[in-house]
């Protein structure tokens, strides 16, 4: 299996990043139907506030496996990169729970602020963040298809760099984003 996967990571990258596309637009879509998961209103709550500090727990974590990596230390970037994964997954996991229950979030500021820094830092941080996906499935792949003597021989530390940054900047972006809607106004 694994073999048959080391030769297909463009194929399962495509197929993982077409898959969770659809289910991220979908359910901000709202092609979630109403009833199907249970509500918990004091988590729905909380959730944009944990998203925030995952989000910035991520920051933290790729910059821990960037500086690994620099330092040649493989363990501590695969502990970096795979705890930055699992921050994203319960942020994600998240954020879709609280969009399929409430939609998006509404814009409690000026209406300039809306359109000339709002709007404008959203669409980025989306845009970085859809982006990311595949360059993130790519390198992920790569690393647990291949035995680390082989990752030094494929596209893993040119593809991961630019991984790594859009989901860095998307992160970061993001906090933007939750300080403007929960903070600022």
């Amino acid at each position: 299996m694994q073999l048959a996967a080391r030769e297909r990571v463009r194929e399962l990258t495509a197929v993982l990043s077409v898959l969770s596309l659809a289910i991220v637009f979908g359910t901000a879509g709202g092609f979630v139907p109403d009833g199907s998961l249970p509500r918990i209103d004091g988590l729905v709550t909380v959730i944009p506030h944990l998203n925030a500090a995952l989000s910035a727990l991520a920051l933290v974590t790729i910059g821990f496996g960037v500086r690994a990596i620099k330092r040649k230390n493989v363990t501590r970037h695969r502990a970096g990169m795979v705890t930055t994964t699992l921050l994203f997954l319960g942020f994600l996991a998240l954020y879709l729970y609280r969009i399929a229950l409430e939609g998006p979030s509404e814009f409690p500021g000026p209406e300039t602020v809306y359109q000339f820094v709002y709007l404008p830092t959203l669409a980025i941080h989306i845009l970085l963040a859809v982006l990311s996906i595949p360059f993130v499935y790519y390198v992920l792949l790569l690393a647990v298809t291949r035995p680390v003597s082989a990752i030094r021989d494929s596209s893993h530390a040119r593809i991961g760099r630019v991984a790594a940054t859009l989901w860095a900047v998307s992160f970061a972006l993001g906090i933007v984003v939750y300080l403007m809607l929960y903070v600022l106004f």
